[in-house]
């Protein structure tokens, strides 16, 4: 081993190379035993002083490695496995499954479609007009003027009037036949459906009344007015006349105590009053009104059956006929069913072969969907109180 410690250098440099050759040149293998010059112990012991300290950071960073490893692998797993057990708890739809879905949502569609158009049937009467129609208008029910539901036990002449305007005015109807059961009502309401068939015919649409089990006092007022009155041999019908019903409450009033102070403009305002009866005055008065309503209805039965004043007169005292009696006396046509006079109606109109029939207001599936029948019945009776509860007495034909 030479000895460097007497070498005389020419300047640092020089020197830290001469050191370094020297130290890469006495570094012994593993396991050498041999020892290393004085002037060198201090270079070995700095490589070995730094190379632990790298040693040390490697193993802390593999020890912070494993213990992050540790801590985020169970979560790895138990967020896989969650994922795994949620995805399972929903079935995934099969090939084929969204047909068999398309399916059960065509059936409802179908279904909603199918509902809506027997609604619509049933209250409207056809859902595509053909070339040449029948219509059919159901008047059933005491007869009212006014605006409410019918059906009920009532049938108003605003309806009827409509039903018949909209018939004339719908090109495929070539002839209207009103199905009555009806056992009269408000004179009105007579005279002013009478007045609408008159129309009807002037304007090129032929009538038929078809009389069911009754058609009486100004039901069958309004059926006069039409081309041909169908019966049937016992149907109920007539009754030309009019009455005026006036009720005397004032003895039971005077039993129960009770008393009344009326003031009033005239000496007719309060006639017809529950609490008092009527005066000789009064009772001609009500019997010169009654003859007024009684002479128009005798004058347009008459116009509307081809016969004479006269005539009418003799069959006019308010009997009921059975229509047996009412067609050999004149007053109405033909033996017949609903269907019959719809025959009758067509063969008026001049269609050939069996007709279409559009039902106009016949008695619908909406009324069962959509409303309760006692429900209304109170509602309707609320509404035609003023005519069946009048104070003044009810004046029908």
């Amino acid at each position: 081993m030479t000895d460097n410690s007497d070498k005389i250098f020419e300047n640092e440099t020089d020197r830290i190379q001469e050191v370094d050759s020297d130290s890469h040149s006495h570094i012994a293998p593993e396991g050498n035993s041999g020892d290393f010059p004085e002037s060198d112990f201090g270079i070995y012991t700095e490589i070995e002083d730094s190379a632990p300290e790298k040693e040390v950071e490697n193993n802390h960073e593999e020890s912070v490695s494993n213990k992050v490893d540790e801590i985020v692998s169970p979560i790895k797993k138990n967020s896989a496995s969650a994922k795994s057990s949620y995805s399972s708890s929903f079935p995934q739809p099969r090939k084929g499954n969204w047909i068999k879905y398309m399916a059960v949502v065509a059936g409802l569609l179908l279904i909603v479609f199918a509902s809506f158009a027997v609604i619509i049937y049933s209250v409207e009467g056809d859902l595509y007009p053909s070339g040449e129609r029948v219509a059919v208008i159901y008047l059933q029910g005491t007869m009212i003027t006014g605006s409410i539901p019918s059906g009920y036990g009532y049938v108003t002449s605003e309806e009827i009037i409509e039903n018949i305007r909209e018939a004339v005015d719908d090109e495929s109807v070539k002839a209207i036949v009103l199905r009555i059961n009806s056992g009269g009502g408000s004179a009105v309401a007579g005279e002013e459906i009478y007045n609408e068939v008159k129309r009807a015919r002037e304007m090129g649409v032929p009538v038929v009344a078809s009389i069911g089990d009754i058609g009486a006092s100004a039901a069958y007022y309004a059926a006069s007015a039409s081309d041909v009155i169908v019966v049937n041999p016992n149907t109920m019908t007539g009754s030309i006349g009019v009455i005026w019903v006036f009720t005397n409450m004032s003895a039971y009033y005077e039993e129960e105590g009770i008393e009344y102070y009326v003031a009033k403009s005239g000496d007719f305002k309060d006639m017809g009053s529950s609490w008092r009866g009527l005066t000789d005055e009064e009772k001609e008065y009500a019997d010169d009104v009654v003859m007024e309503v009684y002479t128009l209805f005798i004058e347009d039965v008459a116009k509307g059956r081809n016969m004479t004043i006269s005539e009418v007169e003799m069959l006019a005292d308010g009997r009921i006929y059975t229509g047996a009696n009412a067609r050999r006396l004149g007053l109405v046509d033909e033996f017949g069913n609903l269907y019959d006079s719809i025959e009758i109606a067509a063969e008026l109109a001049g269609i050939e072969g069996e007709p279409d029939v559009y039902y106009v207001n016949k008695p619908s599936l909406s009324s069962l969907l959509f409303g309760s029948e006692a429900s209304i019945q109170e509602i309707i009776r609320g509404l035609v109180s003023y005519y069946k509860e009048s104070p003044f007495g009810v004046l029908t034909a």
